[in-house]
């Protein structure tokens, strides 16, 4: 693979794709990054592989082949493969009461809701009314339990509120239950080793000196975005402030070893791609089955297409996955699916094209919508198919 070089930017990119390599180099020329990665492939092959920029906001350090950074919220995508894995196996009943499988839910009005409605941000549990200190958060006995504990917001399965935090303790309380292990360890064991893809959750403390800095917003990008202070009273405000999690909690050590399913997964964007390439290619890669297509088909059926309480746009979602739609144009095609994580971060995969791609950094763009580098990247790839 090889087309021109650009200062700055490394790695591989087939010449197809040279309008791919423009575009991350010119998201740099504009300022807006620090350090970042892109990925894609096409029928499971990797035809592009960047990285550019700095690990840190001083600019000291270089972002290298295999630095790794947290992702956020496309972490969500790897927790919703690993309950599709226990499903696909006739381990895990998508239709059965989450009660089913862990006792002490079973309280609050919450002993009927399904296992769908926690994957699909439907269950009314996107927030814990009690203050959850961070250190709870990272206490996994301790934070499964206020969740356990805890009543709907709405009625289960008449509307959609994104569960920032609480979803990877949800789907990865009832992966624990049933595998017996760890959301991190089950990742490991049955998806990133078998697929040799740096990804994880839970990062052992060998593989922090890899990691890359998160670079939080200015007070001048949050006030050109229109980013300020939620009403104290509102969902939203529960929902991302309890615990409030500031961009820089994501560089200390007692973050990035929590397993926090839902938002603290560290990968870069070849590892994302990868995972996702199985998805795009029916399942399988390189020998390793992970789903049947059937059990794909399920995974990104609709579940919910409706204004979201927390995050005030519509979102469409399958079970874990978000789905392609025209408030999300993350593909040209109708099967597209993955996640994207605060601060700009994405991987998906689409069926159609069996393309997978992902785009991570570290300098993050305000708000929770908007950020258009990695949509630039996306266009660039898809006019070159």
């Amino acid at each position: 693979m090889s087309c021109t070089p650009v200062p700055m930017i490394h790695g591989e990119c087939d010449a197809r794709f040279a309008a791919v390599r423009d575009a991350f180099a010119a998201s740099f020329a504009a300022g807006r990054e620090v350090g970042a990665s892109f990925a894609a492939t096409v029928d499971g092959l990797m035809v592009v592989d960047l990285w550019g920029g700095h690990v840190d906001a001083a600019r000291r350090r270089l972002w290298e082949r295999d630095t790794i950074v947290n992702v956020f919220s496309t972490t969500k995508a790897m927790t919703a493969l690993c309950a599709h894995l226990l499903a696909d196996r006739g381990l895990l009943d998508l239709d059965a009461p989450v009660a089913r499988y862990w006792r002490e839910f079973a309280t609050a009005g919450k002993e009927r809701i399904p296992v769908r409605m926690l994957l699909s941000h439907t269950a009314g549990l996107a927030a814990i009314r009690q203050l959850v200190s961070l250190d709870a958060l990272y206490d996994w006995e301790r934070y499964a339990a206020a969740i356990a504990a805890e009543a709907p917001w709405w009625e289960p399965g008449t509307a959609n509120g994104y569960h920032a935090l609480t979803f990877g303790h949800l789907v990865g309380e009832l992966i624990r239950r049933i595998s017996g292990k760890s959301v991190g360890q089950f990742l490991r064991d049955e998806v990133t080793t078998p697929l040799g893809a740096d990804f994880h959750i839970g990062l052992p403390a060998a593989e922090e000196g890899r990691c890359a800095e998160m670079v939080g917003p200015t007070a001048a990008e949050n006030a050109a975005a229109g980013v300020g202070a939620f009403d104290p009273g509102s969902l939203r405000a529960k929902v991302l402030g309890n615990p409030a999690l500031r961009p820089e909690v994501a560089n200390t050590s007692a973050w990035r070893r929590a397993e926090i399913p839902a938002a603290n997964g560290h990968g870069n964007a070849r590892a994302v791609a990868h995972v996702m390439a199985a998805l795009a290619c029916g399942g399988a890669l390189d020998g390793v089955r992970l789903l049947r297509p059937e059990s794909i088909a399920r995974a990104i059926e609709v579940q919910a297409y409706d204004r979201d309480l927390v995050l005030g746009f519509r979102i469409k979602w399958g079970l874990g996955f978000m789905l392609a739609s025209s408030e999300l144009p993350l593909s040209p095609n109708p099967r597209a699916f993955g996640h994207g994580g605060w601060g700009g971060s994405l991987g998906f995969a689409d069926l159609d094209a069996r393309v997978s791609w992902a785009y991570v950094m570290n300098k993050m763009a305000p708000g929770t919508a908007g950020d258009t580098r990695g949509f630039a990247l996306m266009a660039a790839l898809y006019g070159a198919l």
